[in-house]
């Protein structure tokens, strides 16, 4: 999974970014702007939560070509104080998408760096819109004699999968900390790649938040009966399917999220976790606090109007993105934080 979407020359990853239309897939950004204006007016009310420190460093990871934060600076351009003491940085590994973004950002103002790894002493959020599923996974099965994990091989000039002993004791850990019983043929995945993820970005957060948006489910969800065959998917052209060992380096990888770890594991390295809403309750939440200001100015007409509702739909409709996307927010060193994307409805 590491080799196919992140080889420096053949990964997913490091081709440049393709125009949504001819991709394999579409994130909530490419749907429409309104989810970036939303997303503003929730980084606004954490600076303001945070007595507006100046400056307040807003950190995406995982930016790609730069398209969500160039709607967040867009937006926030509407409260002048806020877009005054605004420091962007975005974080792309992919070198082809960080020249990508840096030329949106050009166009966007001065002051914003694009780089390939987390920056130090953050003040302000770190945040990542499907960023964490993409990060390579251990795929476990148990057996009745005990766990054992599942290796990519080659046999006939074809891959395929064979099962090894575990390749660390991390493995078994994990499951025992943040996962939950397996029943015996049942597969999953170990998400070692996601932990470590946490461990930099909370390094990296002197105070502050870390907000992270991607779809997933707690322990006892993600490791239920729901999933006996694992979660990890392949997405090309549009279509979700379970050939992943297919076309390698040509098609996205993913799993989903154990949110129940990242919890936990930011408790253990001093964040306050203060929600996890589906994206639904995160949107429209936000929507009513702004009045539902973002959704398009009463000057609009009619069509462009119920065009941006229904692209809100999109995003916030139970049986698509809006129930199957989660939205964490943990704090760190902001003591008593209450925020708009997780009251409740």
């Amino acid at each position: 999974m590491e080799a196919c979407l992140y080889h420096p020359q053949h990964g997913y990853y490091s081709r440049p970014a393709q125009p949504k239309e001819a991709g394999d897939y579409f994130t909530s950004s490419d749907i429409t702007p309104l989810f970036g204006r939303l997303l503003a007016r929730q980084f606004r009310e954490m600076w303001i939560a945070m007595e507006r420190p100046k400056p307040f460093h807003l950190v995406e990871c995982g930016a790609g070509r730069g398209q969500l934060a160039e709607q967040i600076l867009q937006a926030s351009r509407q409260w002048t104080e806020f877009s005054a003491h605004l420091q962007m940085r975005l974080v792309e590994a992919s070198a082809s998408r960080r020249t990508q973004a840096e030329e949106v950002m050009q166009k966007a103002g001065e002051g914003i760096r694009v780089q390939a790894r987390i920056p130090v002493r953050v003040t302000g959020c770190i945040f990542s819109n499907e960023l964490l599923d993409a990060l390579p996974v251990h795929r476990v099965v148990q057996r009745a004699e005990g766990l054992r994990e599942i290796y990519v091989s080659e046999r006939d000039g074809a891959l395929i999968e064979e099962e090894g002993e575990v390749s660390s004791p991390a493995v078994e850990d994990y499951l025992a900390r943040y996962g939950a019983p397996l029943a015996e043929g049942q597969l999953a995945e170990v998400h070692l790649a996601a932990v470590a993820w946490m461990e930099q970005a909370t390094t990296a957060l002197e105070r502050g938040y870390l907000l992270t948006i991607d779809y997933g489910h707690r322990a006892p969800e993600l490791y239920g009966h729901g999933h006996q065959r694992g979660t990890v998917r392949a997405y090309r052209r549009h279509r979700a399917h379970d050939e992943w060992l297919a076309w390698p380096g040509g098609q996205d990888l993913t799993a989903h999220v154990n949110f129940t770890a990242l919890e936990e594991r930011g408790r253990e390295l001093g964040l306050e976790p203060l929600g996890l809403a589906t994206q639904t309750n995160f949107l429209l939440a936000l929507a009513r606090a702004g009045d539902f200001a973002d959704l398009g100015a009463k000057d609009t007409c009619d069509f462009d109007q119920l065009a941006v509702r229904l692209a809100f739909k999109q995003l916030i409709h139970p049986e698509g993105m809006g129930e199957t996307f989660k939205v964490l927010v943990q704090a760190k060193g902001v003591g008593g934080a209450t925020l708009s994307g997780l009251a409740p409805l």
